[in-house]
């Protein structure tokens, strides 16, 4: 029984303009300053779960050509170019059946592209023990992330011990949604809520059993598209939903979806405010990348690879980037209008 490994790597990562945009998004840039794609750290982390020729990347027909760039080992034929953005239950779907045809008796791990793990030893070894639960069992297993704060940005899944069952692995009472500060406390305080980190773990006959009974028509579609091939006409008619709602409710709900408690310094690297959490930070808690000089400037996250340098005086809290001539100033506060700003 082999391991596979499926990325989702569609998203255009518009919350971080001008760094990231929708022709070369964020999950294909050096956004931490190490030499590595936010992809290429994905791949880099499952060294040792799967060989790169059981990785599957599916993604924006646009991004196709950079894929095959930053990971040559894995198979062309494992590029699955999406002809239109459907959520993560197709995008999840046709991977799914698509190593089914190739290894009907694989392991998978599903995953997003642009998460960042700084622990990736310890992030290998909560892999594999959810590996090891799944790989005889019908059963579904999310990665659930040990809260170390009240965050509003995250869903949630509440955990329960399971009797007669690996210690470390819980079974999922309820998913819940992102909640408001007073309940995101709450959540901390009770000790039995994790951050969901949107990883998957389950065997192909799980999902696929899965998606047959609790989004027949999304499973018919699959079937019909892998037998025919005709992608551009099958895959834009997809249900437009996401594997929370398609599988993951409707499986908690019939005693099916567990969880690993894990801590291995992950964030989704949704926004800058994330990144400046990921960064190394000087005596005034700047994050940097770049040739950047800062003189009287505390709490500011620059990242400016492309300049030959850049000098700041006097910045609170400000967000600097610059990418490809497009220079982005603005107060960290702000952030959440970077789209309007990006618009404009």
């Amino acid at each position: 029984m082999a391991n596979h490994v499926v990325i989702m790597a569609g998203g255009i990562g518009s919350r971080f303009w001008p760094l990231s945009t929708p022709e070369y998004p964020k999950q294909f840039i050096d956004i931490l300053g190490c030499g590595r794609s936010l992809i290429q750290l994905t791949v880099d982390r499952f060294k040792g779960i799967c060989p790169e020729s059981n990785f599957w990347v599916v993604t924006n027909r646009a991004y196709v050509d950079i894929v095959k760039e930053q990971i040559p080992g894995i198979p062309a034929t494992h590029i699955l170019a999406e002809p239109a953005a459907r959520n993560t239950a197709p995008c999840i779907a046709w991977a799914c059946w698509s190593i089914k045809q190739e290894d009907p008796e694989a392991n998978v791990v599903v995953t997003p592209s642009d998460a960042v793990v700084m622990n990736p030893e310890e992030f290998r070894r909560v892999i594999s023990g959810a590996l090891d639960f799944t790989s005889g069992h019908d059963f579904i297993v999310t990665i659930g992330i040990k809260p170390n704060r009240p965050e509003t940005g995250y869903g949630y899944v509440k955990a329960v011990p399971v009797k007669d069952a690996d210690m470390e692995i819980k079974a999922v009472e309820a998913f819940k949604e992102k909640p408001d500060l007073e309940t995101a406390k709450k959540y901390l305080a009770d000790g039995n809520y994790l951050w969901n980190a949107g990883i998957f773990v389950w065997n192909i006959n799980t999902i696929t059993n899965s998606l047959i009974a609790y989004k027949p028509n999304l499973a018919k579609d699959m079937e019909n598209m892998l037998a025919t091939g005709q992608v551009d006409q099958i895959f834009p008619q997809c249900e437009k939903i996401s594997i929370d709602y398609a599988v993951m409710e409707p499986a908690a709900s019939d005693g099916k979806v567990f969880t690993y408690p894990a801590d291995f310094g992950w964030s989704d690297l949704g926004n800058w405010q994330s990144l400046h959490e990921k960064l190394q930070k000087d005596s005034g808690n700047n994050g940097v990348v770049g040739n950047v000089k800062l003189f009287e400037c505390n709490d500011c996250v620059v990242h400016t690879e492309d300049a030959r340098k850049v000098v700041l005086q006097g910045l609170e809290g400000y967000i600097v980037s610059l990418k490809n001539g497009q220079l982005l100033v603005c107060r960290r506060s702000e952030e959440q209008r970077i789209k309007e700003f990006s618009a404009n």
